[in-house]
């Protein structure tokens, strides 16, 4: 690969950084302090702060021992049921989202309750120095929450007293249109005691079907930098650290725990006998005098993994849209995809247009590919005579061939070239299609109506090798294949027989790869191919 090309390739690597930053998320701005406050009392810097040994168990759950009306939060976005006997989400459907395809769908709810022990999203505070067994019910500000669009935030609060003259005061604050919702848990020690507590915070996360390709399980930012755990490998994860957010992923969506305070703080995961996952965060602990008060102020954040979204709450929360290995590359295509898509209104027709601008940025690289294999055609006769003169010399035949290359400065692996350049692109859009909130059920034409799925024409009966259900005709993938094969028999047969079979074997292997696959990719790699076809046509004529 000359200068040039490795030139081209950098500016096209160049222009994805620029669009990217021109066109990619930013910041919201954050409303007025006064807006946002919901208690009057100033909190004062507790005594100490330290970590307590996490613990789930029911004797800490702030709640009453008599069931009481559930209060509904409605907004624009989402429609959530909160306990009426203790801060615990039980319920948070997503008003914009389907669980399925489908318009007669279930809304795509967040929250899991278990029938055993009623957990979903739930606030606690340890018992140290904190009697809990004469607490009554707690008083609650209200019994509905409606929020329309352009209103202004409205709160729920829940505040318990106990006879030793404790108070816990817990508000929630709700905006009409965000899915973020303030958290702060106000502690006042009016006994003649001094306490020492830790709130805890437990999520029990929704058992969820794996989409192909996506990451499933915990992840938090500790230490300003992203720790992901497989649901698989959640069985007594513990952290102690910097935490700034803590949060369950799931396909698509995720609940996040945000840590106004970003001081040391704990997470525990736990894997129940029946199978159910339940995260714990505690911050550090409030330990306060007699008359004395402390806070812990959050944001939960209960929604799509949208990196707009996430990186207009400025809170790092967009580090959980990852792409791995390729999120240099992927986030670019992903705000391109974006912008496209805002005037075509359909991301298949994006996937395609921003396919051709692909190309067009790589048409130098393969260009150069096409005319090395050209050259290598016209020495196939010096390169068949060398094999036969060295048949028995494996090592002196490549030495020759060798030299035969350098000296018509041909690359051997020319033919490989256009490929290889494609495959970050390629993983880029894996990674892309079951991780990004804006193509998952976006329809494209006909039957493929969701392209962060495999497409299948018609519904069979019976299941087919190798094919993920639902079974069916992968009539993009079968296409895809065709065209790759069209391809290769356009392709100037490369000067090492070895080479020439593996090449003509790949349509073979790629359309078993791509079978179960999101038709998105598949829909890129058929566009890459056909435009690659009419590029090989075109340089083929010109070079006779």
């Amino acid at each position: 690969m000359d200068k040039r090309a490795l030139l081209a390739l950098a500016l096209s690597f160049l222009v994805f950084f620029l669009w990217s930053s021109l066109f990619g998320p930013k910041p919201k701005e954050k409303p007025p302090e006064e807006q946002v406050t919901v208690t009057e009392k100033e909190s004062k810097p507790p005594l100490e702060k330290k970590i307590t040994p996490l613990s789930v168990e029911r004797d800490v759950m702030l709640e009453a021992q008599t069931d009481f009306q559930d209060i509904t939060v409605e907004t624009e976005l989402y429609r959530a049921v909160f306990s009426g006997s203790g801060p615990q989400i039980k319920s948070f459907q997503l008003k914009e989202y389907r669980s399925e395809l489908g318009e007669n769908a279930p809304l795509k709810e967040l929250v899991h309750v278990n029938d055993k022990d009623g957990y979903g999203l739930k606030l606690a505070f340890s018992q140290k120095g904190v009697p809990t067994a004469t607490w009554g019910p707690p008083r609650i500000s209200r019994t509905a929450v409606t929020l329309r669009q352009g209103g202004q935030p409205e709160s729920l609060v829940y505040v318990w007293n106990s006879p030793e003259g404790v108070e816990i005061r817990t508000a929630f604050l709700f905006y009409p249109n965000s899915y973020d919702i303030d958290l702060s848990v106000e502690v006042t020690n009016g006994s003649d005691d001094a306490i020492d507590g830790n709130i805890l915070l437990a999520h029990m996360p929704r058992e969820t079907r794996r989409a192909y390709g996506s990451f499933e399980g915990m992840a938090m930012f500790i230490g300003n930098k992203l720790k992901e755990v497989k649901k698989n490998k959640l069985q007594g994860e513990e952290f102690m650290g910097q935490i700034s957010w803590i949060a369950y992923e799931e396909p698509y969506f995720m609940t996040a725990i945000i840590d106004e305070d970003t001081k040391k703080a704990g997470v525990k995961s736990t894997v129940l006998p029946d199978g159910e996952i339940r995260i714990t965060y505690s911050p550090a602990s409030l330990s306060l005098g007699q008359n004395e008060t402390g806070m812990n102020r959050f944001t939960l954040y209960l929604g799509p993994r949208d990196l707009y979204i996430l990186k207009s709450l400025d809170k790092n929360l967009e580090k959980a849209v990852n792409f791995g290995w390729f999120d240099i590359i992927a986030k670019p295509l992903l705000v391109a995809l974006r912008f496209f898509n805002k005037y075509l209104s359909n991301y298949g027709l994006s996937i395609i247009l921003l396919t051709i601008l692909i190309k067009i940025l790589f048409w130098p690289l393969t260009r150069k590919s096409y005319q090395s294999m050209k050259e290598m055609r016209k020495l196939q006769p010096m390169m068949a005579k060398i094999r036969e003169k060295y048949k028995n010399n494996k090592q002196e035949m490549n030495k020759q061939l060798m030299g035969l290359y350098k000296t018509y400065k041909i690359n051997p692996m020319g033919g490989c070239l256009p490929m290889i350049i494609q495959m970050p692109v390629f993983f880029a859009f894996y990674r892309i299609l079951p991780n990004s909130i804006e193509l998952r059920h976006a329809p494209f034409i006909l039957w493929i109506n969701d392209l962060s799925a495999p497409e299948r024409l018609f519904s069979l009966p019976f299941k087919i090798p190798l094919m993920a259900p639902p079974y069916g005709i992968p009539i993009l993938t079968l296409l895809m294949g065709a065209s790759m094969f069209l391809q290769q028999k356009m392709t100037p047969t490369p000067g090492d027989p070895s080479q020439a079979k593996m090449m003509m074997m790949l349509p073979i292997v790629f359309t078993f790869l791509f079978i179960n696959f999101p038709s998105g990719l598949v829909l890129y790699w058929l566009v890459n191919n056909l435009l690659s076809i009419a590029q090989q046509y075109r340089i083929n004529r010109k070079l006779g």
